[in-house]
């Protein structure tokens, strides 16, 4: 792990650009901490940090008033990172499908998230390692945000994340369903309840399959962008419950 640039927010938030191999990340941590602080694992669309940027700053601003630090990494085949043809050649089949009205396959599901699984979530694992060694943050990890498949799958072989908020937004594969009944750490779900993209009853199946003791699902009125403020604020307030 190496950090290449170093800023100091506004707000008093200590951002850091690193590189972890060949992988690019951000940290931010809180400037104020005067003892090793809790860490958040922020996950995004396979969209690239440079576009999420915005997004994943605001939420790690959020943190970072918490007194939490908060990371993300680039997703495979986002950003500069190398394309798989593969890939690229399942994300090409769902704008086709999408774009005629035609339903989703399983199969072109499974093409698109199950080998981005194989690959991002051993280098999630491997970005806690290099994380956790830093004197400034010291645990507990909680995840937050991204596709829903690569949370669960973290929650399910990661143990040093304690805590987990999803995003019912994304396609999941019938796979996951499988893996979501062996999670148990506590969950905070958010549901946009109209969202354009997302299949509802199977993201409702998906919640009702997860074998968590403590689960909530938050569903609000709106399309996949419409996200109220305050569903932020119920996320922080779950966060702070569970890794201080």
């Amino acid at each position: 792990m190496r950090f290449t640039t170093e800023q100091r927010l506004d707000d008093g938030v200590l951002e850091r650009e690193f590189t972890l191999g060949e992988i690019p990340g951000i940290l931010w941590t809180p400037v104020s901490a005067s003892a090793p602080v809790p860490l958040i694992l922020l996950g995004h669309p396979p969209l690239g940090l440079r576009r999420m940027y915005p997004r994943l700053v605001a939420r790690a601003q959020h943190a970072a008033a918490e007194g939490f630090a908060a990371a993300t990494i680039e997703l495979p085949g986002s950003g500069h990172r190398p394309r798989s043809a593969a890939a690229e050649q399942a994300r090409a089949d769902l704008r086709r499908a999408m774009e005629a009205g035609e339903p989703v396959t399983d199969e072109i599901i499974d093409a698109l998230i199950l080998p981005l699984l194989d690959k991002a979530v051993p280098e999630s694992q491997a970005a806690l390692d290099a994380l956790l060694s830093l004197p400034e943050i010291g645990g507990p990890v909680g995840y937050s945000g991204g596709l829903i498949s690569v949370g669960i799958r973290l929650a399910v072989v990661e143990p040093r994340i304690v805590a987990a908020g999803f995003f019912a937004g994304s396609f999941v594969p019938r796979t996951m369903f499988e893996e979501a009944r062996q999670v148990t750490i506590p969950l905070h779900v958010l549901l946009q309840w109209d969202d354009e993209g997302n299949d509802r009853q199977a993201a409702l199946d998906l919640f009702d399959a997860f074998g968590s003791k403590e689960k909530t699902l938050h569903a609000n009125m709106g399309g996949h962008t419409g996200v109220p403020q305050f569903a932020g604020e119920d996320a922080a307030r779950f966060f702070a419950r569970h890794l201080r």
